[in-house]
C-alpha cells in the first residue's frame, strides 16, 4: 500500500506491506531509531510516539493507520540544536538511566506538560503509569518531568513538589497510562 505520513514535520511517501507496524516504519524505513521497540505487546511503552498529538504505542499501530496523519517522535522534540525542556531535564536529573525507556517517557512527559503545565507528582506518576522502566523506582523520571514543568513555568532550577489537587481540582485523565492502542 502507498502511504504518506508526516513525521516530525516532513512528508514521507512509501509503499509498505499492510501489516508493517509503525515502530518498524519509523526505525527501518525512515532510520529514526530514537523510539525503541521493546516488548511488541504494548506493555513497556518504549515505543510511544504521537499520532496527531496523541501518545500511542507504535508497536500496536500499523503504518497504514498513520496514512495522511502526523507522527512526532523523540527526534522531533528538539528545535534544531535546542533541546526541548523535557530533554534537558531528563539529562540534568538523570532521568534517563540506561536510556531504553527514555524516548517514550519523554514523549509522554511532553504531552503531559502540554496538557497540564503544572502537574503534581501524582499526576506525573499517573501519566507514565503505562510505561516500564526496569532501572529505577521512577524517582529521577518524575523529578525530570517536574523540573521541566518548573523551568517552563519560572525558569528556576529546583522542581516543585506539591500534593494532588483538591477534590474537583485540575487533573490529567489521559496519559501514557491511558495511551491509545
Amino acid at each position: 500500500m502507498k502511504i504518506v505520513i508526516t513525521v516530525n514535520g516532513t512528508d514521507h511517501t512509501r509503499v509498505v506491506e499492510p501489516r508493517l507496524l509503525l515502530i518498524h516504519f519509523l526505525r527501518d524505513e525512515l532510520g529514526l531509531t530514537g523510539s525503541h521497540w521493546g516488548c511488541d505487546t504494548s506493555n513497556c511503552g518504549a515505543c510511544v510516539v504521537w499520532l496527531d498529538e496523541t501518545p500511542v504505542k507504535s508497536c500496536t499501530v500499523l503504518a497504514v493507520m498513520a496514512d495522511g496523519r502526523r507522527v512526532t517522535t523523540v527526534e522531533g522534540l528538539a528545535a534544531g540544536k535546542a533541546l526541548d525542556p523535557v530533554q534537558e531535564a531528563f539529562a540534568a536529573c538523570h532521568g534517563l538511566q540506561c536510556g531504553f525507556c527514555t524516548p517514550g517517557m519523554m514523549m509522554t512527559a511532553r504531552w503531559l506538560l502540554d496538557q497540564n503545565p503544572d502537574p503534581t507528582e501524582q499526576e506525573v506518576r499517573e501519566a507514565i503509569s503505562g510505561q516500564v522502566c526496569r532501572c529505577t523506582g521512577y524517582e529521577n523520571i518524575v523529578r525530570s518531568v517536574l523540573r521541566a514543568a518548573k523551568r517552563e513555568g519560572d525558569d528556576s532550577d529546583e522542581p516543585r513538589l506539591r500534593s494532588a489537587p483538591p477534590q474537583g481540582g485540575r487533573a490529567v485523565h489521559q496519559g501514557a497510562g491511558h495511551v491509545r492502542r
